[in-house]
């Protein structure tokens, strides 16, 4: 069974850093896409980043390019967010997933397995 367990959301203000870890366990973590989502509250789930098990290919929301940096560390099963310049509209629960299906790195729907997410809130 694959556990994702995320961890370093918080209280900020805008325009500071923050950093989301989040450690897997279960199947082989270096062989799976990794992705960050972010929910607000009445809102579907949205895509923010993604990276390739290599970490060779990286991807991201035109709303947070520039701003956030997706990384992993296979030799520890982690995956991390590192997002700077932080608005207040970034403000969600943000979730790791790891990506088992063949569609598309946006769409969840492709991500079989999830954290159970961080919040993060900015504020202004």
């Amino acid at each position: 069974q694959v556990q994702l367990v995320e961890s370093g959301g918080g209280l900020v203000q805008s325009g500071d850093s923050l950093t989301l870890s989040c450690a897997a366990s279960g199947r082989t973590f270096s062989s799976y896409t990794m992705g960050w989502f972010r929910q607000v509250p009445g809102k579907e789930r949205e895509f923010v980043a993604a990276i390739t098990w290599s970490g060779g290919r990286r991807f991201y929301a035109d709303s947070v390019k520039g701003r956030f940096t997706v990384s992993r560390d296979n030799a520890k099963n982690t995956v991390h967010l590192q997002m700077n310049s932080l608005k207040p509209e970034d403000t969600a629960v943000y979730y790791c997933a790891q990506k088992g299906g063949l569609g598309p790195y946006v769409r969840s729907v492709e991500y079989d397995y999830w954290g159970q997410g961080t919040q993060v809130t900015v504020s202004s």
